[in-house]
């Protein structure tokens, strides 16, 4: 019984069990340059084109700097990012962290 209220007293539900991230590295974050050899689409240029980072997680968040500058963040990781914006082999992945 609740002393203050007088009624019956229910049992708090535990809760839920917390979610962990689902570690692919245990390094942590890698920080890396999206090079371009060649501009296939003439918008974003040679060169570095823009700077990603790939979480722990195998995530990865891709900044494209310039006039627009955008930030995305792709959940299937390199290999989708590569599937979009990697025009045949124009453009590769340089890490900076390794």
């Amino acid at each position: 019984m609740d002393e203050i209220s007088g009624r019956p007293a229910t049992m708090l539900r535990p809760p839920p069990p917390r979610r962990h991230l689902k570690v692919a590295a245990a390094a942590g974050p890698r920080r890396f340059h999206l090079f371009r050899h060649s501009d296939v689409s003439g918008v974003s240029g040679t060169g570095v084109v823009a700077e990603g980072v790939e979480w722990s997680d195998g995530t990865v968040t891709l900044h494209w700097g310039g006039r627009y500058p955008t930030t995305t963040v792709w959940q299937d990781g390199v290999d989708a990012l590569l599937t979009i914006h990697g025009h045949d082999g124009a453009t590769e992945i340089r890490w900076m962290d390794d």
